[in-house]
């Protein structure tokens, strides 16, 4: 744990990017990262169940909660990873992953987390063939996921989703952002 974690200086993001196995399988390895939460944000049921999110009718986003150490990573640069990692382009879906809970968004929690946001948008709009699409979305509440979604491509490696989905963006991110990959 780095001096300032271990002081209680921490923050928060909460990035959607697709299918929260996803995110959550690719943050982990993030070097300044200290947690990892699955979860749903926006919505118009309080505490929703996956399959509930899964219909689409709930308005609410698959997400990742991260807390973070600002003294190790930056919001940016957890930005930086999100956008390399997932398909900011494709309005509501990722890959075969198709619906509203699938949106490329992000709930800023701070008015420099929603300039930062809107900065890097802006800096890597000539980098995709297509316009990117990521909201940025007001704060609205975190629900976590059901616990079996905490881990899940660490507790399920062989399941066909984690291997044909998850396992080409953890390793997309490894080759891509070698140097932010967290040590040891």
């Amino acid at each position: 744990m780095t001096h300032a974690a271990s002081e209680g200086h921490t923050e928060t993001a909460i990035l959607g990017g697709g299918c929260f196995w996803c995110t959550e399988a690719v943050f982990k390895e993030v070097e300044g990262v200290l947690k990892v939460e699955p979860g749903y944000c926006d919505g118009e049921v309080d505490h929703p169940a996956y399959r509930q999110v899964c219909e689409g009718t709930t308005g609410h986003a698959e997400v990742v909660r991260i807390t973070f150490d600002p003294q190790v990573v930056s919001f940016r640069q957890l930005l930086e990873v999100f956008f390399g990692t997932h398909d900011p382009t494709t309005p509501d879906r990722q890959g075969n992953d198709v619906g509203t809970q699938y949106r490329s968004t992000i709930f800023p929690n701070s008015e420099e987390q929603l300039h930062d946001a809107a900065a890097v948008m802006e800096a890597l709009e000539d980098e995709f063939a297509e316009p990117i699409v990521t909201k940025l979305e007001m704060p609205a509440p975190f629900w976590p996921a059901e616990d079996f979604h905490f881990d899940f491509f660490a507790n399920n490696p062989e399941q066909p989703y984690c291997q044909f989905v998850v396992a080409p963006k953890v390793a997309k991110f490894r080759e891509k952002f070698a140097a932010r990959r967290k040590q040891g």
